[in-house]
């Protein structure tokens, strides 16, 4: 069995970040088989590990979880920020294993988000190649003219110059006061979404994503996770595969 660094064995038993790892190493608040560990320092995972004299759990074999949150506007997609923004993971409390959000959705928008620990999962997901289909319930201000969502649905070139790949665009409602679209992309540029709007000249009022791949938001409430079930987690796997 190979040795690794003392602060990827805490992160990857889920007792902390690998930054905050660093900084109680660095305090001498961590031990390995009674010896103060040094930054640099490896062991085994079967090793005793203790921090500030209490022992940590350290998994015999990584247990992979996959967990749905719908997340409320407001939050930002990251582990931790540095602004003091609240983060995706301050919802995930009680999970009892590290997990990292698949792909992002920007502070503004909300619904569907899938967290992991598994890396070749998450990257099936993410992968361009796969062309995973992600749904979006997007809030526009009227009016919106069928030449607008017709530019969307054949493709739009974005402010970077990217010219995104064609969309499925649905008008669900129409009011005087707002119009909803259905938009369904297998892309994943930063604000895809927003910007295929805004190129288009529409604004967006609000915007939610209600599905990804097979696998939809359901009757979640805003702020509340799950665990992925065996069928929804089948039929992402197949995804994966079948997209690909």
């Amino acid at each position: 069995m190979e040795k690794i660094r003392v602060q990827k064995i805490l992160s990857d038993a889920g007792y902390c970040s690998r930054r905050k790892a660093e900084a109680l190493i660095s305090a001498g608040r961590v031990k390995c088989n009674g010896h103060p560990v040094s930054l640099g320092d490896k062991a085994l995972p079967t090793d005793h590990i203790t921090v500030g004299g209490e022992p940590v759990f350290i998994p015999k074999k990584k247990e992979f979880r996959y967990i749905m949150l719908n997340k409320p506007r407001g939050y930002v997609t990251t582990l931790s920020d540095e602004q003091g923004r609240r983060c995706v993971t301050d919802l995930l409390e009680g999970i009892g294993t590290r997990v990292y959000p698949v792909g992002r959705l920007d502070r503004n928008s909300e619904g569907l988000l899938l967290f992991t620990n598994d890396g070749a999962f998450a990257n099936g997901i993410m992968h361009p190649s796969r062309e995973v289909s992600k749904t979006y319930r997007v809030t526009v201000r009227p009016p919106v003219s069928e030449e607008q969502l017709a530019q969307m649905a054949a493709g739009v070139t974005l402010d970077d110059g990217f010219k995104t790949a064609p969309a499925n665009i649905v008008t669900q409602v129409t009011e005087p006061t707002r119009v909803v679209l259905l938009v369904t992309i297998h892309e994943g540029k930063k604000r895809e979404v927003r910007r295929m709007c805004d190129a288009v000249g529409l604004e967006v009022a609000r915007l939610r994503r209600i599905s990804i791949g097979p696998v939809k938001l359901g009757m979640l409430k805003p702020g509340e996770w799950r665990d992925l079930t065996t069928e929804e987690l089948r039929a992402l796997r197949n995804a994966i595969g079948r997209e690909g």
